[in-house]
C-alpha cells in the first residue's frame, strides 16, 4: 500500500459504480500485528459474497475479532489489501468515514449512550452522519423497532431494558444506515443464556432478508446452521474454510478436528 497520496477520495461512490456480482468484501493477504511482532492476521484471505453469511469461528484470541475491526477500518493493516464492492478500501487516500458509513457493526458490548432514548441512540447517526431529516430517520428507527420485536420501547432508555433487548436495539441502530455489510462480533457473549436465542432469532431473519454478514461466534450450533460459509481461525490463520457441512462434518485439517472435538465435549455442539 502506497503511503504517498493521502488525498481523501470519495471511497463510497467508487465502491457503488464498482459493485456487481463479486464479493461484496474481499481481503487479500491481510496481515495485522500487535506491539513488538505479534501477529494477529497472518497473510488472511477471505471473500463474503453478497447476501451470505460467513461465520468466523475459533479459539479466543484466534484473531475473528480482529479481523472485523480491519474490515472497518477500525485497525489499520501492515499488509495486504481490503476491498468493498470491488474499490480498495485500504488504499491511504480513501476516506474512511465514508466506508464505515456503508459498514453496519455490532460488537458484545450495546454501547448504547444511557441518556438517550431507544429512538435518540438509533437516529442519532443517520442525522448527523447521512443528514437523513429527523423525522425520516425516526420513521425508518420504529419500523426496524417493529420488525425486532421492540416497537413499544422507542421512547424507554437503556437501563429499563434487558440485555436481549438492549443488544436487539444495537442491531437496529447498526441496520438503520441501511449498510451494505454487516459485521457481528460475538453478540451474545455478554448475554445470559435465556436471552441468546431471541438475538440470535434476528440474525436468522436478517439472514433470510439478504443480508450480507460476517459474524465471529462461539455458538457453534448456530454458525452450522446459519451460514453459508465457515472459516475456522487459529493463530492469527485461515486454517480451514468450507461449507458448515463440510467444516463441522468433514474437517480436514487436525487443529479443526482438535478444536471441535472440545466444544463437542463441552455440550456446545
Amino acid at each position: 500500500m502506497s503511503t504517498t497520496d493521502r488525498t481523501p477520495r470519495p471511497a463510497a461512490e467508487k465502491a457503488a459504480a464498482a459493485s456487481g456480482d463479486g464479493p461484496v468484501l474481499r481481503l487479500e493477504s491481510v496481515r495485522k500485528t500487535y506491539g513488538r511482532g505479534t501477529v494477529v492476521l497472518r497473510d488472511v484471505d477471505l471473500e463474503v459474497p453478497p447476501h451470505t453469511v460467513t461465520a468466523l469461528i475459533g479459539a479466543s484470541g484466534s484473531g475473528k475479532s480482529t479481523l472485523l475491526r480491519c474490515a472497518n477500518l477500525l485497525e489499520e493493516i501492515d499488509d495486504g489489501a481490503i476491498f468493498l464492492d470491488g474499490a480498495e478500501i485500504t488504499d491511504p487516500r480513501t476516506d474512511a468515514d465514508a466506508v464505515r458509513r456503508r459498514i453496519g457493526v455490532v460488537f458484545q458490548a450495546y454501547n448504547l449512550f444511557p441518556h438517550m432514548t431507544v429512538l435518540d441512540n438509533i437516529t442519532l447517526a443517520p442525522r448527523r452522519v447521512h443528514g437523513v431529516p429527523r423525522a425520516e430517520a425516526e420513521e425508518r428507527a420504529r419500523e426496524l423497532l417493529d420488525r425486532l420485536g421492540l416497537g413499544g420501547r422507542a421512547g424507554e432508555y437503556p437501563d429499563r431494558l434487558s440485555g436481549g433487548q438492549q443488544q436487539r436495539v444495537a442491531i437496529v441502530r447498526a441496520l438503520a444506515g441501511r449498510p451494505r455489510l454487516l459485521l457481528l462480533d460475538e453478540i451474545t457473549a455478554a448475554l445470559d443464556p435465556e436471552l441468546v436465542g431471541e438475538v440470535l432469532g434476528v440474525v436468522r431473519d436478517l439472514k433470510e432478508e439478504g443480508m450480507t454478514m460476517v459474524i465471529a461466534t462461539h455458538e457453534m450450533g448456530f454458525a452450522r446452521d446459519v451460514a453459508d460459509q465457515v472459516c475456522f481461525l487459529d493463530g492469527g490463520v485461515v486454517l480451514e474454510r468450507g461449507t458448515p457441512g463440510q467444516v463441522f462434518g468433514e474437517p480436514r485439517h487436525d487443529r479443526t478436528r482438535q478444536f471441535l472435538q472440545r466444544i463437542i465435549q463441552a455440550g456446545r455442539l
